[in-house]
């Protein structure tokens, strides 16, 4: 029963994932215009420059944040991606924990080149 829960959920989950497709798009263009807006704000010289990429950065920004449909689909696709991980008994990290102390990297990195 608990796998046809499963499945079902991630039946639904996709075809949400697939019919808000074009939102999802939507989302990664507005994305992308922030994203520039942002570079080309910390690469300009001039005033002009700044100001007219702070407004390509804000349009991009209110773009986004518009896009419920986008975020809804977005959720549907991580749905889908956690149950096909939990599916084939893969565990999904969403973030992971790493040691950045530079002696235990650098023995790791040490072992591995003694084998």
């Amino acid at each position: 029963m608990k796998k046809f829960f499963l499945y079902s959920a991630g039946f639904v989950a996709a075809i949400i994932a697939f019919g808000l497709l074009a939102p999802v798009a939507g989302l990664l263009v507005s994305g992308l215009l922030l994203a520039a807006g942002l570079h080309y704000y910390t690469e300009s010289t001039s005033t002009f420059g700044k100001v007219m990429s702070l407004v390509v950065a804000l349009a991009g920004l209110i773009s986004a944040l518009s896009n419920i449909p986008g975020f809804i689909g977005l959720v549907a696709i991580g749905i889908v991606f956690y149950i096909y991980k939990s599916r084939n008994n893969e565990k999904v990290e969403i973030l992971s924990k790493k040691d950045d102390d530079p002696f235990t990297n650098f023995e790791r990195e040490w072992a591995n080149l003694n084998k």
